[in-house]
């Protein structure tokens, strides 16, 4: 077997240096200057600046303007809040995907938002022998996948535009591509409080997910049936897994200090 390849040949150093220098700032010295961070990361103060410069422009690093020295931005607390909260959500969420998958066999699982992409973070399979095999780790387009239109629905108008400005890619002859027929169908996703994948993503599969808000109303999270398209007909949705579902999103939505609007 071929030796595993060295991990460092993939590093990029400017990156590294920066995340040492992010790394200086602690509850001993939340403030240091130029010289100080030159010292202790044996690098010249020209390129020290220019990293500053960078992270600040990122608000990633701010300087106090009456004594010059540097400490942590903002960005670093938005995105530290976003761990826990998404930690948070997946341990909570663990039990009610195995209840949700105990009361109807099929496969559930918890998708997140994460840095403008989606991905699943847990997953509890059906017990049945012919079932979906989905990845957890694995990033998901939006447009033709249920958790993606129920993110894309709970997002403002300019943000979603954003997320639609490129050519939506065709997966299955289902894939919506128009953009108009795609917003209708997330104004329906508003109204009806799910979303569908009709084969949209993969022939031969449906899948169908419902929002789960924080304590600040967001949608924190997308909790997603999904199975074989011969098991999830539409009067199966309709009667059973939808509503199983909905309560499923509310209970967690109120664990996490929310609720369905």
């Amino acid at each position: 077997m071929a030796a595993r390849e060295n991990r460092s040949t993939y590093l990029i150093q400017t990156v590294c240096h920066a995340l040492d220098l992010l790394g200086q700032f602690n509850s001993e010295r939340a403030e240091l200057g130029v010289t100080e961070l030159s010292r202790r990361m044996a690098l010249h103060k020209n390129n020290v600046f220019r990293l500053l410069a960078t992270l600040e422009s990122r608000d990633f690093i701010e300087q106090n303007r009456s004594t010059g020295n540097y400490r942590l931005g903002l960005k670093n607390l938005e995105m530290g809040q976003v761990y826990c909260r998404h930690m948070e959500l997946r341990n909570v969420a663990r039990p009610v995907l195995e209840t949700i998958t105990a009361a109807l066999e099929e496969s559930c699982s918890l998708i997140i938002m994460q840095g403008g992409s989606m991905i699943s973070i847990e997953e509890v399979e059906t017990p049945l022998p012919v079932r979906v095999v989905s990845r957890p780790g694995v990033w998901l387009p939006f447009h033709c996948t249920a958790p993606g239109k129920v993110f894309l629905a709970g997002m403002h108008d300019k943000e979603r535009r954003q997320f639609l400005s490129g050519e939506l890619t065709r997966q299955t002859r289902r894939t919506i591509i128009d953009k108009w027929l795609l917003l209708e169908e997330l104004d329906k996703v508003g109204r009806s409080g799910y979303a569908l994948d009709d084969e949209e993503m993969e022939d031969g599969v449906r899948c169908v997910s419902v929002p789960v808000y924080d304590k600040t109303m967001q949608v924190a999270g997308a909790l997603a049936v999904t199975g074989p398209a011969m098991r999830l007909g539409d009067e199966r949705l309709e009667k059973e897994i939808i509503p199983v579902l909905l309560r499923s999103a509310g209970e967690l939505s109120r664990k996490m200090g929310g609720h369905q609007p």
